[in-house]
């Protein structure tokens, strides 16, 4: 998997779809609206749009959502011909740099956090920093602001050089952590926790980061008992519905439920940097696990709105459609 870069030459301009393009970018303007404000929502108690029906404002975060989807329509009507596959891989390819950033993430940390988790557990810190920052390693709210934090950051620019998802890779690090768990244990008679929290860590960012461009390549498991036999025009329609009615709808109740407020299930262990029973033996990481089921469900949903838009040009009969080779489940 060295480049997720689409191989097949896509026309940007042909038969008009706005109807389709408006529904599609306007999901994608309710991702980004709803996504900020649940920022404004946690970090500055702003009222959320449900907040309206309780008299207690709401004015703000309806007003996001009414310019995102204002705006998507407008950038539709100002861009009537571009056709469905060109805006696919518009959204597949942010789409990839989006797993691109969070595989350069969770490598490095993982790398970064174990390592300090290592000489913390074996009390070598005191060696080479000062008595207050060794007591701050050991604070998972301090290795996640000053460690993770500059970590992620730096994914953002080095996700934007590289064509690699990495997945491969992160495969073989998994693999080779499992081997040093191995060897370490039966040979050495040496284990500590954080050797398993990194082996779950990284085992939890393949499977949830790789599903967006698993969808991509048809790669899921799909019930073809009646599919196999439809032709690319039905086959476009059923992959059209499903896309809205089962895939985009299903990451839209993850999304709703994992941010509903300070205290739901991904936004409370993301502002509070929780850290696993272990303690200061393990590792810090396991308020961004809480996160990955986040970041599964909008690189999913982004998916799912590029999928729509191929699955309509299907069903169109429009040039270009991408020719996958049958997997084997």
């Amino acid at each position: 998997m060295a480049d997720a870069d689409i191989p097949v030459t896509v026309r940007k301009y042909g038969s008009p779809a706005p109807l389709t393009r408006m529904v599609g970018w306007s999901m994608l303007a309710c991702l980004a609206a709803f996504l900020i404000n649940n920022v404004l929502n946690v970090g500055y108690d702003y009222a959320g749009v449900l907040d309206l029906l309780n008299g207690q404002g709401g004015g703000v975060a309806l007003a996001i959502y009414a310019v995102g989807i204002v705006g998507a329509i407008l950038m539709v009507l100002a861009t009537k011909d571009v056709t469905l596959r060109w805006d696919a891989m518009l959204i597949h390819k942010f789409n990839l740099y989006l797993i691109r950033v969070c595989f350069w993430s969770v490598l490095f940390v993982g790398i970064t956090d174990s390592a300090i988790a290592v000489m913390r557990v074996e009390k070598v810190l005191p060696y080479f920093f000062n008595e207050d920052v060794v007591r701050s390693l050991g604070l998972s709210r301090y290795v996640g602001s000053y460690v993770h934090l500059p970590i992620i950051g730096a994914s953002f620019v080095i996700a934007f050089f590289t064509r690699t998802l990495g997945f491969t890779w992160l495969t073989l690090m998994i693999v080779m952590s499992e081997l040093l768990i191995v060897i370490s244990r039966f040979v050495f008679s040496y284990e500590q926790a954080l050797m398993g929290d990194l082996v779950r860590y990284w085992y939890a960012a393949l499977f949830l980061f790789a599903s967006a461009f698993t969808l991509f390549e048809e790669g899921h498991v799909r019930v073809d008992v009646l599919y196999a036999g439809f032709k690319d025009k039905t086959r476009g329609f059923v992959n059209a519905v499903g896309s809205l009615f089962l895939g985009a709808s299903t990451a839209w109740v993850i999304l709703y439920i994992g941010f509903n407020g300070k205290q739901s299930i991904i936004n409370a262990p993301l502002m509070n940097f929780e850290m696993t029973q272990t303690g200061g033996v393990g590792m810090f990481v396991k308020y961004q696990m809480a996160g990955f089921l986040g970041m599964f469900a909008i690189t999913m949903l982004i998916q799912f709105v590029s999928y729509f838009f191929e699955a309509v040009a299907d069903y169109r009969s429009e040039p270009g459609k991408r020719e996958i080779a049958p997997v084997a489940h």
